[in-house]
């Protein structure tokens, strides 16, 4: 895929848009030293191309009762090709599955998971993951203190 390139204008639009995805075009051309046309035909290319996915809401999920983060390695049964488009298929089904990244070195994959509690973790990779049949192994490792988090890229 080819990098897009980017002017500072640009930039400094997607820096103001990645911290508050809810701000007016207005508000966005001001910050930016823009006016409100060229800023919307800024935004409008920049969604055009794909550079702009989505509009999201990040939510709070020790609020929403989601207490439990782990990161689990897998490794699959084999690495043919129906077994990886399988687990691809079973991964885009879980809710719990928040990512998924096919990975090098000791395991095929990192899942970052989150759950209710560890009792609702243990549910999951014993009825939904290792059931599915196509995980070989799995290691967890559940998430003691979050230090950083965010979805706000680099824009240098």
């Amino acid at each position: 895929m080819p990098k897009v390139d980017l002017t500072e204008a640009d930039r400094r639009l997607l820096g103001l848009l990645q911290a508050n995805a809810r701000a007016s075009t207005q508000e966005l051309a001001d910050a930016a030293g823009l006016s409100s046309s060229p800023a919307w035909r800024r935004l409008k290319r920049l969604e055009d191309l794909g550079v702009i996915k989505a509009h999201v809401a990040l939510l709070d999920r020790h609020k929403l009762g989601l207490g439990t983060l782990a990161y689990v390695q897998v490794s699959l049964t084999d690495h043919t090709e129906p077994t990886v488009s399988r687990f691809d298929a079973f991964v885009t089904t879980q809710p719990n599955i928040l990512e998924c990244a096919r990975v090098t070195g000791g395991f095929d994959y990192i899942l970052r998971v989150v759950t209710r509690d560890a009792e609702d973790l243990e549910h999951f990779l014993m009825r939904q993951l290792l059931a599915s049949g196509l995980v070989r192994t799995a290691a967890t490792s559940f998430v003691l203190r979050q230090t950083k988090s965010t979805s706000e890229l680099p824009l240098d």
